[in-house]
């Protein structure tokens, strides 16, 4: 490995991703969870200042620590003692973490001027890496938005201070930053040809950097300044600027499809490599553009639950996130479910789960609004741009959280739902249809369910499907009566024995062209359910645990499939005055 770096390699830090001092952790956690936006803020230049003063070969009592950075004396590890060291390393962090989760504020709003990083990197020559080692050293730094987008912004007056107790170290960025003319020179006919070459931007800086004995952050600058300044003749033109929000969107579907390609082992399209060169780029600003997409879909998602005041309470989030009481229990009950003898085939799927007792039901909504708390917090607090692997882990984690809990609940209670449509079900009238309705009332009422009024699940249910049925069935018989009534009518073309067998062949065809001119108006998965179902491709009519496997679904999300798609059917066939047989 070649021992050559650039100046700005002499002095870099460890990168820093965890914390050393499980106390440090907890109080970090604790501030941003916790404490108002203002006061993170003052935790802030607190931190910064504490970290200017530290002593590498010292160790510092945890409770000092602790009120220095939040004016609190806490009794908290009244024994433990920081080395200084490790000390820098988690203040870094603290810093870090504290000022992710304020929100940012306008520029303009600020009470005091501020620089960007941008305009402190010009005004002292240096580049943006080594601004961030001179935030390591104490230079103060607030997250503020320029022209609606998040970014540092750093006090006027704190960069003042800073550069007259760091002097040296000013001077020594600076002149480590500047480059002659003739330098300039080389670096533009050195990255012309190894562009030609096929390299990308971060690449040709890296080969340029070792060649030149510089920097790869002071050739990259020097690269897209020049690209800036002469737009026409740009080596890079994709790589000056920020990417536009279709650019990443462009970016964001073509790595989605390279994941469904690599799943079903069809690398057809752009891999991550290719992507980034496209739009010269570095693979690792793909990724990040990736998550910044994501994190904004993620961010955008409504999360809608009912909040109770234990959430805020820390000693009982162990309690409400464990396994419910008597697991074993149901899980063994489960396995020896069996239907009762007058339940259809069709629907003994409903009694494959047992009831759930009024403890167990407790702790499942419980658990369910909790962790949708705490995914609202989370999406509140993480800023899209600048979002981490591990926070969209979480996120996808907490979601994750929130279905199985749903899925509980829902199929626990499915039974509801049948023994109500039973008693709604009139001569003639099918009661999938009925089940069907039923469970969507069924699962907003789980979504709506106050778990703290401490009333029986059961009884909020019963009402929320008996309310819908008294509204839904009354409107499905006035359609019936003005459209058609039934699939059967539909897609069934009977023989006329009076007619002639081609006569018959004509009526089928013409039926079915009639069926297939409405199938149009569907999307293709709810148009496969149909014809499975029906039969209408000539095949046997498959049964909904068939088509469910074939999807990869539920059977109960076949049913409702197919209703919702004999529905939209029925109202075309009105709107166009088509005759079916």
């Amino acid at each position: 490995m070649s021992n050559t770096r650039g100046p700005f390699a002499r002095d870099r830090e460890e990168p820093v991703t965890t914390f050393k001092n499980h106390a440090l952790k907890e109080l970090t956690e604790q501030q941003t969870r916790f404490a108002p936006a203002a006061r993170r803020l003052s935790q802030i230049a607190n931190a910064q200042k504490l970290l200017s003063e530290i002593e590498p070969g010292k160790a510092y009592p945890y409770q000092y620590v602790c009120f220095r950075l939040t004016e609190y004396r806490s009794d908290a590890h009244a024994e433990l003692r920081v080395d200084g060291d490790d000390l820098r390393h988690d203040l870094t962090l603290f810093i870090r973490r504290v000022e992710r989760s304020v929100p940012p504020q306008p520029i303009e709003q600020a009470v005091e001027p501020m620089l960007t990083l941008d305009e402190v990197s010009k005004r002292f020559s240096v580049s943006t890496k080594t601004i961030s080692r001179w935030r390591v050293k104490g230079l103060a730094a607030r997250r503020v938005k320029v022209n609606g987008r998040s970014q540092l912004g750093f006090p006027t007056a704190a960069v003042e201070k800073f550069v007259m107790e760091h002097k040296l170290l000013v001077e020594k960025g600076a002149r480590f930053s500047h480059l002659t003319d003739v330098e300039k020179e080389d670096i533009l006919r050195l990255a012309r040809e190894l562009r030609d070459a096929g390299g990308t931007l971060t690449e040709v800086s890296k080969k340029i950097a070792t060649q030149l004995s510089r920097s790869p952050e002071a050739v990259r600058y020097t690269i897209k300044n020049f690209d800036r300044v002469h737009p026409d003749g740009a080596l890079y033109p994709h790589a000056t600027g920020p990417l536009t929000e279709v650019a990443k969107q462009e970016i964001y579907m073509a790595k989605r499809q390279h994941e469904i390609d690599l799943k079903n082992a069809k690398p057809t399209g752009d891999t991550v490599n290719l992507i980034a060169k496209r739009f010269g780029r570095t693979r690792s600003s793909m990724y990040r553009v990736v998550n910044e997409v994501r994190a904004k879909e993620l961010v955008r998602q409504p999360v809608d639950y009912i909040y109770n005041v234990e959430f805020d309470d820390p000693t009982r989030e162990a309690g409400m996130l464990t396994e419910m009481p008597g697991l074993d229990e149901f899980e063994a009950k489960r396995v020896g479910k069996t239907p009762p003898k007058d339940v259809p085939p069709h629907m003994a799927h409903l009694y494959e789960w047992p009831l759930l007792t009024k403890e167990q039901e407790q702790h499942v909504f419980r658990k369910m609004n909790f962790l949708k708390h705490q995914l609202h917090r989370l999406q509140d607090a993480i800023d899209p741009a600048r979002t981490t692997v591990k926070e969209m882990r979480r996120m996808d984690a907490l979601k994750q959280g929130v279905r199985d809990c749903r899925d509980v609940l829902i199929n626990c209670n499915q039974r509801l739902v049948y023994a109500q449509a039973k008693q709604k079900l009139a001569l003639g009238e099918s009661i999938d249809d009925l089940v069907s309705d039923g469970n969507l009332s069924l699962m907003r009422a789980v979504e709506k369910f106050d778990y703290g009024r401490g009333f029986k699940f059961s009884t909020y249910a019963t009402w929320a499907i008996m309310k819908n049925f008294a509204r839904s069935i009354p409107d499905a018989q006035t359609h019936k009566q003005r459209y058609m009534t039934g699939h059967d009518e539909m897609f069934e073309a009977k023989a006329d024995v009076r007619t002639d067998e081609q006569e018959v062949v004509a009526l089928a065809d013409q039926a079915r062209a009639r069926v297939n001119r409405l199938l149009e108006h569907l999307d293709a998965r709810t148009r496969e359910v149909i014809r499975m179902r029906t039969g209408l491709d000539g095949s046997e009519e498959m049964t909904l645990e068939q088509i469910g496997q074939h999807f990869g679904i539920t059977k109960e999300r076949v049913r409702q499939i197919n209703v919702r798609g004999m529905k939209m059917l029925r109202e075309w066939a009105a709107k166009e005055n088509v005759e079916v047989p």
